[in-house]
């Protein structure tokens, strides 16, 4: 059977990344360091300098309140709608 996959956390994975958008290294001596493949640091260092940008800018955080006032609003209609369902329902079991 092969051998179990391993996960790197975010912080390894921007270290590495890091280092190799340092240049000081060649990409095979941080694959030997790291015990990476050497394709796989080249595709993290392209994802930090690609997404980099947005994810250290001083909007990064704004999605996430977007996101929570969407999440009050939609759990606001929630409440809204149990409530007219459970008055129709007293509604129609009175006259039904």
């Amino acid at each position: 059977m092969g051998t179990k996959r391993k996960q790197h956390s975010a912080e390894f994975k921007f270290k590495v990344a890091l280092a190799a958008a340092k240049e000081e290294k060649t990409l095979s001596q941080l694959g030997s360091e790291y015990e990476l493949h050497p394709t796989q640091i080249s595709e993290w260092k392209r994802q930090l300098l690609s997404e980099g940008v947005r994810a250290f800018g001083k909007g990064a955080s704004k999605p996430a309140s977007e996101q929570s006032k969407v999440a009050i609003e939609l759990y606001e209609q929630i409440g809204r709608l149990k409530m007219e369902l459970e008055w129709l329902k007293k509604k129609v079991t009175r006259n039904g």
